[in-house]
């Protein structure tokens, strides 16, 4: 388990072009998401009927950046996939990841909250599995992913409230 600052299988300078080879990975994920969200928010979205535990539209965006920045540090952690373990969690991470991007597609761009329930139980269940990856190589990136878990399973829960609302 690695307790350094930075991953410990990735040499010299090079660990900072991976950290921000990470950081544009999910930058691109994210402005996707936004790119399909933000028009749909004023309009269908709006018109939805929404659980008493909906936060209001102005959290979303700084939660999620802090979000992404704590999977792009975490994943940058777990270091090159230079063995088995390495490479199996950073393979989960990329699916998780890959649930997340087409989650909002979905939910919004589709306007189909019940395929969007779907695709966040993927999510939910390749993140929880990322986690327990990480979590065993270095328990900070593992720790790292704790709030995103948390935010997953509320998005969860308010995704299949919604369904059950409309």
């Amino acid at each position: 388990m690695s307790q350094g600052v930075a991953p410990r299988n990735i040499k010299g300078d090079r660990r900072w072009l991976v950290l921000a080879f990470w950081f544009a990975v999910v930058a691109v994920v994210a402005i996707a998401g936004s790119w399909v969200t933000l028009p749909k928010i004023p309009t269908w979205y709006a018109g939805l009927n929404k659980p008493s535990f909906t936060p209001p539209n102005a959290v979303f965006g700084p939660a999620w950046t802090i979000l992404y920045t704590m999977m792009a540090v975490a994943v940058w952690r777990i270091g090159a996939p230079s063995d088995p373990a390495r490479r199996r969690a950073v393979t989960l991470f990329a699916v998780q990841l890959a649930f997340n991007a087409v989650w909002s597609p979905v939910f919004f761009g589709l306007q189909a909250p019940k395929l969007g329930l779907v695709v966040v139980a993927g999510l939910l269940v390749s993140l929880a599995a990322t986690f327990i990856a990480f979590w065993r190589i270095d328990r900070w990136a593992g720790g790292l992913l704790v709030p995103y878990l948390a935010w997953v399973c509320y998005a969860t829960s308010l995704n299949a409230a919604i369904v059950a609302l409309n």
